[in-house]
């Protein structure tokens, strides 16, 4: 009886062991899995950064992998992104501004090269704009002021799913009737830049983005200031021999 207990006793005995070495080192690991690591390099195609709850904050991505047009966590294809970057997210998992950037030679034989960055307002396009851009010899680049319509991107989004499906001609002339509609149409208020053209320029727009004060140095170096009404027209101008 005593033999049967102790073989018994050693069976029970061994399985409290391991059991109690499982989690001990299970623990390590998970442990281990929240403490900080350090590496030399690190070679990827994508990097989501998210919140403890799982909600989207950045992604760090190539262009292969870059994100669609992400509202509240949901995805949406993006109609124009097509180059790699950064994309920021809001407390929501809203895309409110990025980086991006690209650069290659062209079928002329020139080279091309953008970059970008902006910021959005809330649920809405870029309020920001930063941007450069080089393409068939010309170069320019822009600090961009704008005012958004106060209605949600997911507005925007809704629309462009509802017509997807149409064929090409509808959906360009009921895109061309949402955009006209200019309840959705973004109004730049302030352009600084440097143009194509090697000219450099500043204008002001109204609350209806309509260009109100144009400064300008032309190429040859000619300096302009012109004023113009609703309508567009030059209403005042320096030098004043210049004006119509």
């Amino acid at each position: 009886m005593q033999s049967r207990f102790g073989q018994r006793f050693l069976v029970v005995y061994s399985g409290v062991l391991t059991a109690v070495f499982a989690v001990t080192v299970l623990s390590g690991f998970v442990g281990a899995t929240t403490k900080k690591t350090t590496l030399d390099e690190l070679t990827v195609q994508r990097i989501n950064v998210v919140e403890p709850d799982g909600t989207l904050r950045m992604v760090i991505s190539n262009k292969a992998t870059e994100p669609g047009l992400i509202i509240k966590s949901k995805e949406h294809p993006h109609p124009t992104r097509s180059s790699a970057g950064i994309i920021f997210y809001n407390d929501e998992g809203t895309e409110n501004g990025g980086l991006t950037f690209e650069g290659k030679m062209g079928k002329d034989g020139q080279g091309e090269s953008s970059g970008h960055l902006s910021f959005d307002e809330y649920e809405q396009d870029q309020a920001f704009v930063e941007e450069y851009g080089q393409q068939e010899g010309k170069r320019y680049s822009r600090l961009v002021f704008a005012d958004n319509p106060h209605v949600p991107m997911s507005k925007v989004v809704e629309f462009t799913d509802s017509i997807s499906q149409l064929p090409p001609d509808e959906k360009k002339k009921r895109m061309a009737e949402f955009i006209a509609s200019n309840q959705y149409k973004a109004k730049p208020r302030m352009i600084l830049a440097r143009m194509p053209d090697e000219s450099v320029m500043l204008g002001l727009n109204d609350s209806e983005g309509r260009p109100r004060i144009r400064m300008q140095v032309a190429p040859d170096g000619t300096p302009s200031l012109q004023m113009l009404d609703d309508k567009g027209k030059v209403i005042g101008q320096l030098p004043a021999t210049a004006a119509r």
